[in-house]
């Protein structure tokens, strides 16, 4: 977090669908932590997110997101704010909802995808809600000690492009990495307990 001390950073949580609340918190305990005053705004319309210093985009559903942020002209924005270099953070279907190649069931089912992320998705990669379950896993950008993951209904990359470092995998497969100000990840980081990854996406806050 470059931002001056008398600035205030403003943070935004896509608000079309998924896990709001969780991920409010979060980033409220991973400012405290890191000393940075602002806010955490829910933003619901495509004028919300243009004075915006950073941007959540949620899981949830991902075709549902994709069709709400379209409807809303929500898409284009997002986009104008990953070329600005405005961090945004996409975690399970912000993760589909970010990337630029789609799998088979996207094609299928028409999905909107942004492509802010050179990385291709596998939807549902580790199974359905049933199949759910959570695991330490090595992410050595924030640090040694392992961080626990929680995979609800989680997609996978299943390939990045020659900008993109992998930051984690597990079972053989990618589940978090970043391009430039873009951080996605597989797994929910709001329900962990462990602000690492919150406190490592708003360090990517630059002054403007």
């Amino acid at each position: 977090m470059t931002k001056d001390s008398s600035e205030k950073a403003k943070i935004g949580i896509l608000a079309l669908q998924g896990d709001l609340e969780e991920h409010s918190a979060a980033l409220k305990r991973a400012m405290d932590a890191a000393g940075i005053s602002g806010s955490v705004n829910w933003v619901k319309t495509k004028e919300a997110l243009r004075d915006l210093d950073a941007l959540v985009v949620p899981g949830g559903e991902s075709t549902v997101m994709g069709k709400l942020s379209v409807l809303y002209g929500i898409d284009a924005e997002i986009k104008k704010l990953a070329e600005k270099g405005v961090p945004i953070l996409g975690t399970c279907a912000g993760l589909v909802l970010l990337s630029k190649h789609g799998c088979k069931e996207v094609d299928k089912t028409g999905q909107r995808i942004l492509g802010v992320i050179d990385i291709g998705v596998e939807r549902n990669s580790f199974g359905r809600q049933k199949e759910s379950f959570e695991a330490d896993i090595e992410i050595p950008v924030i640090g040694p000690e392992k961080y626990r993951c929680v995979f609800i209904r989680a997609p996978a990359i299943s390939r990045v492009g020659p900008g993109v470092k992998v930051l984690a995998k597990y079972a053989g497969k990618t589940v978090a990495a970043q391009q430039g100000s873009i951080l996605v990840l597989a797994f929910h980081p709001e329900l962990s307990g462990d602000l690492r990854l919150h406190e490592y996406f708003l360090g990517l806050i630059k002054k403007t």
